[in-house]
């Protein structure tokens, strides 16, 4: 009976251990929570002052605070560490707030973040500034851009659209208030398409006029024509629309120096016209020419989308710009445009050329992450803006069909709008559901 018992104990024991295994591999999330939570919690409390201290995160006390430490608690002076604010757990990590002493700054914390990582076994440590004095380090106790899961609260609101996850398991948006214009850049397969899939349906959403230009004849964007206000396939077709949208913008112009503001939001709702969004599928189609007599119309192209991109955001017209590589190579007013694109989303590259276009004049510490991005993880890129940040994401998986279901079930919020009328797609009409044929059949008879 004993032999028996200890068998079934060993075996318990093995099967528990293979189900930690098995949950660590296949559900991260469930093994964080059990297993890997409190254990960082338990190291994290023991070791925090000693991991401060050897990270040369500590500064010395105050001289009040010495000398009361050294005559009336009667204790050895020690360097002090931040002080610990607030802990809270999450569903992928940990997020610890901490009040930074004097002498210390957020760039100090963020330094020493690959130390901390190590020191506390979890899978990275992205360091944030709250407010002044104030950082957040947040941790993921395992890889989230592995298997993508967007947080529930991920919803299209306003003008902001979450349209990735960033390594630290919080939402990356895509607000077109903060950032007006943008760059998205990556190689064949990089996940580039599937970055703009998920932007198409996250503004599908909203009360926007979505503008089109895909010069490869559509084939990415005309699926998507029941929610698009316009569309353009042949360069020709889209010099005429920038045309346009430089008139609609000037005439928007107007309409804000007539009531005295500065920026269509600050219009009251019923005076504020439609926000455009313009997706531009391939930027290199509209700057190459294949011959001489070409080169007005490029001309007209790169002056209208200069000039959008330099005054177009008071006027609640975006720019969302995409390519596989946007250098002076594709001629004049290409630099010029390029400064233009606050933000900025670079996938996998092909050379680190390509990542320097894109990152170099706004986070130069990104390039090497950039160009280190393997191909099998198409999506993952890095977004970075002029304020210097950084931070990897990551795309969920979304199938195409997926985004022209969105773009039928909102194809209401299409907004009327005029000077876009000439460029409208017809919208394909939608196939006929399999059932029971009605036609009755009839004998052949010779």
């Amino acid at each position: 009976m004993g032999d028996l018992t200890m068998w079934l104990e060993a075996t318990a024991g093995l099967s528990a251990a293979g189900g930690v295994g098995y949950a660590k591999v296949r559900a991260p999330r469930a093994y964080w929570a059990l297993v890997g939570l409190p254990a960082t919690l338990a190291r994290f409390g023991f070791s925090y002052r000693s991991t401060m201290d050897v990270c040369g995160l500590t500064v010395r006390p105050s001289g009040l605070r010495a000398f009361v430490t050294r005559n009336v608690a009667r204790r050895e002076v020690q360097p002090v560490p931040p002080k610990i604010r607030q802990v809270r757990g999450t569903s992928t990590g940990l997020r610890v707030t901490l009040r930074l002493p004097a002498g210390l700054e957020p760039a100090d914390v963020a330094a020493a973040s690959e130390r901390l990582r190590h020191a506390w076994g979890v899978y990275s440590v992205t360091v944030v500034e709250t407010k002044p004095g104030f950082v957040e380090l947040r941790m993921t106790g395992y890889d989230v851009l592995r298997h993508v899961r967007m947080p529930r609260q991920a919803e299209p609101r306003d003008m902001i659209v979450p349209v990735a996850l960033r390594e630290d398991g919080t939402a990356f948006e895509r607000d077109y208030r903060k950032a007006p214009m943008a760059l998205t850049l990556g190689a064949n397969q990089s996940g580039k398409s599937m970055y703009q899939r998920n932007l198409i349906r996250g503004l599908a959403q909203l009360p926007v006029a979505l503008v089109g230009v895909d010069c490869k004849r559509g084939v990415e964007q005309a699926r998507y024509a029941p929610r698009l206000s316009a569309l353009v396939t042949t360069p020709d077709d889209a010099a005429s629309l920038f045309g346009v949208l430089v008139a609609e913008m000037e005439d928007r112009f107007d309409l804000l120096s007539q009531h005295g503001v500065s920026d269509i939001w600050e219009l009251p709702d019923h005076l504020r016209p439609v926000p455009v969004v313009v997706l531009v599928d391939e930027i290199a189609e509209l700057f190459l020419i294949s011959s001489k007599k070409d080169e007005e119309r490029r001309e007209r192209i790169v002056t209208a989308l200069i000039r959008l991109a330099q005054m177009a955001r008071a006027a609640g017209i975006y720019l969302e710009i995409c390519g596989q590589r946007f250098g002076s190579e594709l001629g004049k007013g290409a630099t010029m445009l390029r400064a233009q694109l606050t933000g900025r989303v670079v996938h996998r590259v092909n050379d680190k050329q390509t990542a320097e276009m894109g990152l170099a004049d706004v986070a130069p510490d990104a390039v090497p992450a950039a160009s280190l991005i393997p191909m099998e993880r198409p999506g993952t890129a890095v977004a970075a803006d002029t304020s210097g940040g950084w931070s990897k994401i990551r795309t969920p998986a979304v199938s195409r069909d997926e985004v022209i279901a969105a773009c039928r079930t909102f194809a209401h919020l299409v907004p009327d709008l005029p000077f876009l009328e000439p460029f409208r797609p017809s919208a394909p009409a939608e196939a006929p559901a399999g059932g029971p044929s009605l036609v009755k059949p009839r004998p052949v008879t010779d």
